[in-house]
């Protein structure tokens, strides 16, 4: 039955709206066949594994996979670059993740984010006025014309990477986020190649960007990663290369995915639009909502015991593949209230869209800020915008779910703001 499950919510055709198949699942907080992962697929009980540190991120602790459809594995990063402290667990990931911070947020630079505001605004209103002059308002892909774009632009500004080299990593970017799409019909070999290609790429390219800015800092993330030498010491260059790939998935494709499942959501519910339309300020709990009614992670399919645990009455053993179902327990009507309604209103709102515990969104600040002026400046400057296909067209990964194409009409485009 669980297995079963597993396959449809993998399956494309359910692409579109796995949210019934994610209700059958929480007719048992744990589930399991026997062979393959367990599944937690309820509210309290994926809150507390979050923050249990008998669950490990690091697949080198997976004793086997089974019948795992992910075909996880101990070595699924490839031989380019080491893990990335998301896949690490204390102490390796504590530490990465501290000095990754320091140049990012808190305490030691408080104002990074909140200083890239104009710049983001900025960003967003070029953007919005390429959409004006494009000819074409009878047809308008906001993924590609506006929510791919915005982030990776946003993510190559923190890191420094020079705006012409900004295409290239559109298709490292979509690569290694595939990686992570379960693809029982796919060929592992050449999957595994494809993506161990990428980082090596990948890798190469900000192997020479770290040593130029060892060279020439400037007041950009990566010089830092590459030069600060704090309480934790230096980075090695490895580390530097794989947090910075890390930096460059996670604070892309999760927001396009955020910005995109967003505007369908509002464009599915005019009022909201409208009143985000009249009222900018509502983008803060409209993000909130979003991130737990269209939470662009829907699942984290790695991680696993480091002893024999009990969830829910069922007892899991060491080393077993443990898949956390994270928008179905934003779905867990006994967590939400009416949770399959869409309530930018709602009180109560401590959603597990940006994760929870050690391994909660890094780059959450960053992500949050990005929705809200992208989907209150679209819904301001857009006049009567209107889907051309729904549902639309959805990309492969099940675990970063968000559509490929958007494809909306719309009579006009305002100016932007004086």
């Amino acid at each position: 039955m669980t297995q079963a499950l597993l396959r449809e919510i993998i399956d494309y055709a359910n692409r579109a709206d796995p949210y019934p198949l994610y209700e059958e699942l929480r007719k048992n907080p744990v589930s399991h066949d026997g062979n393959g992962p367990y599944v937690v697929s309820t509210y309290y009980e994926i809150q507390s594994l979050l923050h249990d540190p008998r669950i490990s991120s690091d697949a080198r602790n997976l004793k086997s996979t089974g019948d795992d459809p992910l075909g996880q594995s101990a070595d699924d990063e490839g031989t380019a670059l080491p893990p990335s402290f998301l896949k690490l667990d204390p102490p390796d990931h504590d530490r990465l993740r501290r000095m990754t911070n320091r140049p990012f947020g808190p305490p030691h630079a408080p104002h990074r984010v909140h200083d890239m505001r104009d710049e983001l605004h900025g960003l967003v209103g070029g953007l919005i006025d390429n959409i004006a002059t494009s000819g074409n308002l009878d047809r308008v892909d906001l993924v590609d014309q506006f929510a791919y774009p915005f982030p990776v632009t946003v993510i190559c500004r923190l890191l420094g990477v020079p705006h012409e080299d900004e295409p290239r990593f559109h298709v490292w970017a979509e690569t290694l986020a595939a990686s992570l799409d379960p693809d029982p019909d796919g060929d592992p070999a050449q999957r595994g190649k494809g993506t161990t290609d990428a980082r090596m790429e990948l890798g190469m390219y900000l192997a020479g960007l770290i040593e130029e800015r060892r060279k020439n800092p400037g007041n950009d993330m990566l010089s830092q990663l590459a030069t600060a030498d704090g309480p934790d010491g230096a980075m090695t260059t490895m580390e530097a290369l794989s947090t910075s790939a890390l930096l460059l998935i996670a604070g892309h494709e999760t927001t396009v995915n955020l910005i995109t499942n967003g505007m369908l959501t509002l464009l599915r519910h005019p009022d909201v639009l409208q009143r985000l339309r009249e009222d900018p300020g509502l983008s803060v709990p409209i993000v909130e909502e979003l991130l737990r009614y269209e939470p662009p992670v829907q699942l984290l399919p790695q991680r696993t015991t480091l002893s024999d645990i009990e969830v829910a009455g069922v007892n899991i053993p060491k080393g077993a593949s443990l898949w956390l179902i994270l928008a179905s327990g934003n779905r867990d009507p006994k967590r939400f209230e009416n949770p399959d309604r869409f309530d930018p209103d709602r009180k109560d709102i401590q959603h597990l869209g940006l994760g929870s515990g050690i391994h909660s969104c890094f780059g959450a600040p960053l992500a949050r800020q990005e929705a809200q002026l992208a989907l209150s400046e679209l819904a301001r400057r857009l006049e009567n915008p209107r889907l051309l296909e729904d549902p639309p067209p959805y990309r492969q990964n099940a675990v970063l779910r968000g559509p490929r194409h958007l494809q909306i009409a719309c009579d006009g485009v305002l100016p932007k703001a004086a």
